[in-house]
């Protein structure tokens, strides 16, 4: 019988299995699905379960009239202390539930293609869950490993995402090459600084070949938070105006507005006494318009539809001088043009952030740049075009290198299996 190790790259956008044959030493297979669960609105026992995960997550949401819960980034909940659970359908649900529910979708769906219940797996993890904050790090990874039993994986080890990026690289080398590798994902920024040699692949020992490691919490979303903020807000009232009393105006308080700028943030609204709120600022505003696609959008729970336009238009921007900032659901009607400048001015403060990080990085390190034979960029946020620009103008000497946007991650990974030999 033949023995397969999975790679498994659990990310906050997408996630990605790389199944590998231990025998031949070739990837046979590589999935991936996005990082999304979808309770359907009311449970139905003639299912096996009242969720769907994946592609499905979002087909389904949309048939069910977008009442259910939908749950995305659920990476990032890894590290916060202050999510213990969540109840749907009167079941409790931790950290390590939902993640295991997306783990257990990739391992259903790895399986059938091996014909094998496949035990045995490299699981991916940030350099850093949560910036440099020890006890966060050590409650996520704590998660991540119960996450991984529930999901029926028993001979586990984890690995740094950028380290299993690294190794997908040093396949494609015909040298070896000191390489500095970021891995830029939904949540985080990884580097990694290594030396590459495809005369090592598959060697027991790397450790000597590791120089250095770090990370920000700092990615896609961070991006679609900031343009939310500029350019999506505007539309659902921000700057909208009420009569407190007769005579007395005043600005809704934008403390509203930032919580429909990530997607976790969005359970604030749930509260009676917030709800409340609203309904009296719509009053006493004359029932502004755009004011009153807030109440929509939280009434009809189209936040994962507004941020699905948002990534539409980062994605046409990583290729053209503008995009259509597009959305049209009910009552809400946006359609503005936007520049690239402008979208790179909107997420400027996220960018210089990595940069400045990275700079750090490398003095923190005594990693001199003229000694960096190559540059390695995975990730889908690698793609944007102001990252592409911070490493063309920071390494000018240096060739940007990269792979598979979405699978690289877990190649590695599945390539890790001399973690095993303990």
């Amino acid at each position: 019988m033949k023995r397969f190790l999975y790679g498994i790259d659990f990310g906050t956008t997408n996630s990605a299995l790389a199944i590998y044959d231990e025998e031949s030493k070739e990837i046979n297979h590589t999935i991936i699905i996005p990082s999304l669960i979808y309770f359907y609105h009311e449970p139905n026992a003639e299912r096996d379960k009242n969720y769907v995960v994946g592609e499905e997550a979002i087909a389904a949401y949309l048939n069910d009239g977008m009442k259910g819960r939908f749950i995305k980034s659920i990476k990032q909940i890894l590290s916060r202390s202050s999510f213990t659970e969540t109840r749907i359908h009167n079941k409790r649900y931790n950290a390590s539930d939902l993640v295991a529910i997306i783990l257990e979708e990739l391992k259903e769906r790895a399986d059938e293609l091996t014909g094998q219940d496949c035990r045995k797996a490299v699981i991916g993890r940030p350099v850093f869950f949560d910036d440099d904050n020890v006890q966060k790090d050590t409650l996520a990874q704590n998660r991540l490993n119960k996450a991984a039993e529930i999901a029926g994986f028993v001979d586990v080890r984890f690995q740094f995402e950028p380290i299993g990026a690294a190794f997908a690289y040093e396949k494609t080398l015909a040298k070896k090459e000191n390489v500095l590798v970021a891995d830029l994902g939904g949540g985080t920024t990884d580097f990694t600084y290594l030396v590459l040699d495809p005369a090592k692949t598959g060697s027991k020992d790397r450790k000597n070949d590791m120089m250095a490691t770090g990370g920000i919490y700092i990615g896609g979303d961070s991006f679609d938070s900031a343009f939310m903020w500029e350019k999506g807000t505007p539309y659902f009232g921000k700057h909208t105006q009420y009569e407190a009393t007769p005579g007395k105006v005043l600005t809704v308080p934008k403390s509203l507005f930032a919580n429909i700028c990530s997607w976790e943030q969005m359970n604030f609204f749930n509260g009676p006494r917030i709800k409340k709120d609203i309904e009296d600022y719509y009053y006493y505003s004359g029932k502004d318009r755009k004011f009153k696609n807030l109440i929509t959008l939280i009434d009809h729970n189209l936040g994962y539809s507004v941020f699905q336009a948002i990534e539409k238009t980062k994605i046409t921007l990583t290729s053209a001088n503008s995009a259509a900032f597009s959305y049209h659901k009910m009552d809400i009607k946006i359609n503005e043009d936007i520049p690239l400048p402008v979208y790179d001015q909107i997420i400027a403060k996220d960018v210089e952030r990595i940069e400045n990080y990275l700079t750090d990085f490398l003095t923190q390190n005594n990693i001199d740049p003229q000694n960096i034979d190559s540059l390695f960029l995975t990730g889908g946020t690698s793609m944007v075009g102001s990252i592409q620009k911070l490493f063309k103008n920071k390494f000018p000497h240096v060739k940007l290198n990269s792979g598979d946007n979405f699978k690289s991650v877990a190649k590695g990974l599945a390539y890790s299996g001399y973690l095993f030999e303990d």
